[in-house]
């Protein structure tokens, strides 16, 4: 697990542009930071050259092989190919067992060189045998293609950049900054729009106009000849029917232990965790930590049944305490986000990765079992109005800041009925972004990929669109930021393609029940007595309203006019200043709206943190 970055330039790039790249990407890879740039005549730049035009940075965290022989950027024996790797891929020592006897010699025992060594003896054929979860790029001299890939699911993150025949990646968009020219800096207008629908900004966009997000499961080919850059999709899920799903389960699960530091898993009161760590206690990992996250208010805390399901699979269990006060670290998580990101779980997520991290270096989690089996309420709320998927009434645009009651259901039968699935868990709605902006053109309801594009049943098709949008982008981004942020590997075992895909081919009344996930709750039947599987599921949602009325009181003053003048006058300093006082104004009867003034509290937090960013960074002409 690492952070990687890289360029691919036409004219030379200063060593303090790629120190700056390699210096952001430090907390990912705390363990070993390397570098490796070439001159335009392909020869290897000395490590104090003051210049080069390509490059390949790592940060290493060491899970796999420590060594520093196991240590990135890797190259081939003559130096033709190149891999720069962020992720880990399970199950790949058959394969690697094959390209020995056809007489491949490994120097380590990292799933780095198995991917290298595979290039080399396959191409990009090599890609169907990676299993886990992956961004990697490989420079090939003898073809002058660059290739980049994303792991099916999206585990791993890989933005992007191509301007004018020049090409550069990275683990984060602040470690992709430097490389930007400063002219094309520049936060773009629907990605604030989009910001705003989702409470993140959906792939392929970012927070830049100039700065890409590479979509699960695709992959990219940068020429360097042509100086072209071509992107597909490479896979999707293939129903895989079988007899024993509990043993591929159970591999899945398995193959996700194999580490060189300590492991441990994240454990709440839901079945997808407990499952897990079932699981493994079943198969023998009985001293294995479980952590999770403690919470002041009954309500929401899931620490006690934690506990006694830690307890009865005779695991060990740390309840990790998510503090009353967060203004201190505040700046450093809307840092740690890497651009404007608004899930209110990020912060115990932040908080519990902290604790974590100071006792193992690897948790596996629960991250996927809702997206397979239908786990959220809001499936069922929205196949309630299924009987309208054909219906899309033209009704005049609404500007309510409200967002209740009658602009609400306008908004709602205004779009198609997939459209309309984002209101469920929406940021700001279509006439709330509106009224925020009322100057914006061009906006549009959903930025989400898909759309009316997906196929299948009903159910199907919201969980496609989870699986394309809010899976990768919102679940798992936070997942991957929140954790590496303290130099900690998470696993989704549940997330195994050949899991998901063993999933797929299920009959639908075995997976998709009422309750949900009976198929999951039947594989940890050691925990049969706590009847988990009817339990009120708990959000991992903190106490926002708390926050914001007192911890980060003082952030809310003058919101609005900070919010106009970093979106150049997109957002109105009134109408974001009129929704805060409402929020203030109104106690108990406006609570509602504390979600969207924190929304709005860390877009002014990142996109200030990004300016100064700028001003600091060193300054690349424009290319």
């Amino acid at each position: 697990m690492c952070g990687i970055a890289g360029f691919f330039a036409k004219t030379v790039v200063a060593s303090a542009i790629s120190d700056a790249m390699l210096a952001a990407l430090k907390q990912r890879g705390p363990d070993a930071q390397h570098a490796v740039r070439w001159h335009g005549d392909g020869s290897i730049a000395a490590a104090d050259a003051a210049a080069a035009v390509e490059g390949l940075l790592h940060a290493r965290l060491s899970i796999i092989d420590p060594r520093p022989i196991a240590d990135q950027p890797m190259q081939n024996d003559d130096g033709s190919i190149w891999i720069c790797y962020n992720g880990e891929v399970y199950d790949w020592q058959s394969d690697a067992e094959e390209l020995k006897r056809a007489g491949v010699a490994f120097k380590t025992h990292s799933d780095t060189e198995f991917i290298l060594r595979a290039y080399e003896h396959w191409g990009m054929a090599m890609l169907p045998k990676l299993r886990g979860m992956f961004a990697f790029v490989i420079i090939d001299r003898r073809t002058q293609k660059v290739w980049v890939a994303r792991d099916r699911m999206g585990l791993k993150p890989l933005l992007y950049t191509h301007h004018n025949g020049e090409f550069a990646f990275a683990s984060t968009v602040r470690a992709l900054l430097p490389f930007v020219p400063s002219a094309h800096r520049t936060f773009s207008a629907r990605s604030i729009d989009a910001y705003l629908a989702h409470r993140y900004v959906p792939a392929p966009a970012t927070i830049y106009s100039s700065i890409h997000r590479l979509e699960n499961a695709h992959a990219l080919c940068f020429d360097l000849k042509t100086r072209s850059l071509a992107k597909h999709e490479y896979w999707r899920p293939t129903p895989t029917a079988t007899t024993d799903w509990r043993g591929v389960l159970d591999a899945a699960i398995s193959m996700r232990t194999v580490a060189d530091r300590p492991l441990g898993v994240f454990l709440s009161s839901g079945i997808d965790s407990s499952l897990v760590a079932a699981r493994l206690s079943q198969m023998g990992h009985r001293g294995l930590g479980t952590f999770t996250a403690a919470f002041d208010d009954a309500a929401m805390d899931e620490s006690p049944l934690a506990k006694q399901i830690a307890d009865t699979l005779g695991l060990p269990n740390r309840a990790v305490p998510i503090p009353h006060t967060i203004a201190n670290d505040f700046e450093r998580i809307v840092a740690d986000l890497d651009e404007p990101f608004a899930d209110p779980s990020a912060f115990p997520l932040w908080y519990l990765s902290r604790e974590t991290s100071q006792h193992v270096k690897v948790v596996l989690g629960g991250d996927g079992g809702d997206e397979l089996f239908a786990g959220y309420k809001r499936f069922a709320k929205h196949l309630r109005t299924r009987w309208r998927a054909a219906v899309r009434l033209p009704l005049p645009p609404s500007h309510a800041l409200g967002g209740r009651g009658l602009s609400r259901l306008c908004d709602e039968a205004s779009l198609s009925w997939q459209d309309a699935y984002s209101l469920r868990f929406s940021g700001f709605t279509p006439a709330q972004r509106r009224g925020l902006q009322p100057n914006l053109r061009g906006s549009h309801p959903t930025y989400w990929r898909g759309g009316a594009l997906v196929q299948g049943t009903p159910l199907e098709q919201l969980l496609e669109v989870d699986r394309l949008n809010y899976l990768p982008e919102y679940i798992l981004r936070k997942g991957d930021l929140c954790t590496m942020a303290h130099g900690l590997e998470l696993r989704a075992p549940l997330l195994d393609h050949r899991w998901v895909e063993t999933v797929h081919a299920l009959h639908h009344p075995q997976r998709f029940t009422v309750p949900p996930k009976a198929l999951l709750w039947a594989a940890a039947p050691e925990l049969r007595s706590l009847d988990l599987l009817h339990r009120k599921k708990k959000g991992f949602n903190p106490p926002l309203d708390g926050w914001l009325r007192d911890d980060l009181k003082e952030r809310v003053i003058g919101l609005g006019g900070r919010l106009a003048e970093l979106t150049a006058q997109q957002l109105s300093q009134t109408a974001v200043d009129l929704l805060v006082a409402r929020y203030q104004n109104g106690g108990e009867s406006t609570r509602y709206l504390a979600e969207q003034v924190l929304q709005l509290t860390m877009l002014e937090t990142s996109l200030r943190q990004l300016n100064s960013l700028n001003r600091s960074l060193p300054s690349r002409g424009a290319q």
